[in-house]
């Protein structure tokens, strides 16, 4: 996988990210989700790299990045802090302006990035979420159910890790398989990749605070930002075999949020790029040229 790409460590004010780049062209950065990392772009990314100049860093806390100390707040771990570290990733490789796709807790880092930094994103895809305030704000029993995890990995005293660490890999291949599509099938040298970097206790608690976060200090930030619109060009892509395609008016929700959005479903669970990796091409060829 990446065998044209470039990989190396690139250091942060508060984080040191592994980052895969290569092509030439308009600038265009990948967010990866839970519990991936970077490898779940290995079919889209070389596709994108024939036309654009691809990053794909491993969120702090995830994959072969560093696990910064957090803190009783949990803000190292806040999407405004990852959101800044991808600023400075694309101001060391050169570039001050840039498109951003996310997909799951990479796809909030870019919604927080949109807002934080609207100087530097010129157009961003968010994949198979919508907002996190807008899902705290309507929570029912569907969505403690489909995102029991939400509520999981939250919980103090080291209990989502413990349990977790006792068998990670059976805990995240039971995750690819609970949201993605009956029929997905998974590269097993990314799924391998995967349960190497979850395996290790600081992931999954990294991992955990992530998701404290978004239940606290991420929370807190939307909260401030109520009614604040993302202005660039917003690309909302879900898959119609999951969660949020049976949950929710998914541009209705984004319209909420966004001042300029598009945006369809695809034939996919909740991992569009590894279940559908010609259709999310496709899709971000047409939104990025366009």
């Amino acid at each position: 996988m990446f065998e044209e790409f470039t990989a190396r460590h690139i250091r942060t004010e508060g984080a040191e990210l592994f980052v895969r780049y290569a092509g030439s062209g308009k600038p265009v950065v990948l967010l990866h989700g839970f519990p991936q990392t970077s490898a779940m772009w290995h079919q889209v990314a070389p596709k994108l790299a024939e036309d654009f100049f691809v990053v794909c860093p491993d969120l702090r806390g995830y994959g072969q990045s560093s696990k910064p100390k957090t803190d009783s707040a949990h803000a190292p771990y806040a999407k405004r802090a990852m959101a800044q570290d991808i600023v400075e990733v694309m101001a060391d490789l050169g570039f001050t302006r840039f498109a951003v796709a996310g997909h799951d807790r990479g796809a909030r880092v870019a919604h927080r990035l949109a807002l934080d930094h609207i100087d530097r994103v010129e157009k961003v895809c968010i994949m198979d979420i919508v907002p996190t305030l807008h899902m705290f704000d309507h929570v029912d029993q569907a969505f403690a159910t489909g995102y029991y995890h939400w509520f999981f990995l939250i919980q103090g005293r080291g209990l989502p890790e413990r349990m977790i660490g006792a068998d990670p890999e059976y805990y995240l291949k039971m995750k690819l398989g609970q949201w993605s599509a009956p029929d997905a099938k998974f590269d097993p040298t990314a799924v391998d990749e995967y349960v190497r970097c979850f395996s290790n206790p600081e992931t999954i608690h990294a991992s955990c605070e992530d998701y404290r976060a978004a239940a606290s200090i991420d929370l807190e930030h939307d909260r401030q930002d109520r009614g604040r619109r993302v202005t660039a060009p917003l690309l909302a892509l879900w898959g119609d075999r999951g969660f949020v395609h049976r949950t929710y008016n998914v541009l209705d929700v984004w319209r909420e949020y966004a001042t300029d959005v598009d945006g369809r479903a695809l034939p996919s669970g909740h991992f569009l790029p590894e279940e559908d990796p010609e259709g999310v091409i496709a899709a971000l060829n047409q939104f990025l040229n366009s």
